[in-house]
């Protein structure tokens, strides 16, 4: 004869057995109480992505008690380091190959941990392992790399952060930020080769049918003394599809880059020969902005010679005059420019210099 289940444990079961599926099949819900987050920085066109979980401090000894000293057992059978975070790895991504604490790393993605001492000297380890669950699986001969840090005293932070500060052309540093204490780690791009080698790929596509690809390359090129044989091809290329201002000054400067100036000045007169109003005032603009002060006021008298019924020219001249710290010739542009009727802004831009130079209430 079969037992029956009493009615009020049948239900109990199926409830245990349907909390478990769900559990294990459930939507989508908010994490608790290490809440997931992610931080990204582009460093010239390559980016670092740090993806982790935020535990917060409550209270808690953090230091030597829930984080170990050293290469301390966390729940293995073997030594690991913190996975400087909480639930799954904290993982790390380079978009192109990097140089971390001064050591090269491929671009992909890697586990991020750290290793913290008493006397607050650590290391940054990277993982090739970036899919495990925190240190309890971590295997020191997937590391891709192992290098060491100085921990600095900082400002409290009660829920664990990732911040990237110090950043410039080529670099940042990525910082974690926990209790009272930061891990810094530098990260370097080769942004210059990264760049050039980008623009070559890219102009073996769609770009490479337009002028202005090749043109923005070989700017690149010139703006930051890098790649100058490619970049005078692609100038080349770019003058043969657009005989223009902007590509012919771009070429001159970089025959000018390369010793040639006897060329490189007659392209440059061919160019200004071509160019609009508002090129010679931009072209005028970029001269005062790298203190070619004298320079600058010949392209704006230009402007003015070519285009002597322009507001906006004598204003630009009267600006060169001024930086230069000529007033009696700033002024008289800028009265020029008032007396031609100029519109709102050209007129409050050559009224606010007439006052700085005491020639108007």
């Amino acid at each position: 004869m079969r037992k029956l289940i009493p009615s009020s444990i049948a239900c109990l079961i199926f409830v245990i057995l349907a909390s478990e599926y769900l559990l294990a099949q459930g939507v989508t819900v908010p994490r608790t109480p290490s809440p997931a987050a992610k931080i990204s920085q582009t460093v010239g066109i390559s980016t670092v992505t740090v993806t982790y979980s935020r535990p917060s401090v409550k209270g808690r000894e953090i230091w030597g008690k829930l984080v170990p000293y050293g290469w301390s057992v966390q729940g293995a059978s073997k030594e690991a380091p913190w996975r400087a975070g909480a639930n799954e790895n904290t993982v790390i991504e380079f978009s192109h190959d990097a140089t971390v604490q001064g050591k090269a790393v491929p671009a992909g993605s890697y586990g991020l941990f750290f290793v913290i001492n008493k006397d607050n000297s650590g290391e940054v380890v990277l993982s090739k392992d970036y899919k495990s669950w925190g240190s309890f699986f971590y295997d020191a001969s997937r590391d891709m790399l192992r290098a060491p840090i100085q921990i600095r005293d900082g400002a409290p932070a009660e829920l664990l952060t990732y911040n990237f500060i110090n950043l410039d052309k080529n670099s940042a540093e990525l910082v974690l930020n926990w209790e009272k204490k930061e891990f810094p780690v530098s990260i370097k791009y080769a942004v210059d080769e990264i760049v050039l080698a980008n623009a070559k790929d890219e102009l073996k596509g769609p770009l490479g049918f337009s002028w202005q690809g090749y043109a923005s390359a070989a700017n690149y090129s010139l703006q930051n003394k890098v790649g100058l044989e490619d970049a005078g091809k692609w100038i080349d290329q770019a003058v043969a599809q657009n005989k223009s201002f902007g590509t012919l000054i771009i070429k001159s400067a970089l025959l000018k880059e390369k010793g040639n100036n006897a060329e490189a000045e007659k392209i440059k007169s061919d160019a200004l020969a071509i160019a609009t109003e508002a090129e010679l005032n931009n072209y005028g603009y970029q001269l005062l902005l790298q203190s070619q002060i004298d320079p600058a006021i010949e392209i704006f008298k230009l402007a003015t010679e070519r285009f002597p019924k322009s507001p906006n020219a004598w204003d630009s001249l009267g600006e060169g005059y001024a930086v230069k710290g000529d007033s009696k010739n700033a002024v008289a542009s800028f009265k020029k420019s008032l007396g031609m009727n100029p519109p709102e802004n050209v007129k409050a831009n050559s009224e606010k210099f007439l006052k700085q130079l005491g020639a108007m209430k």
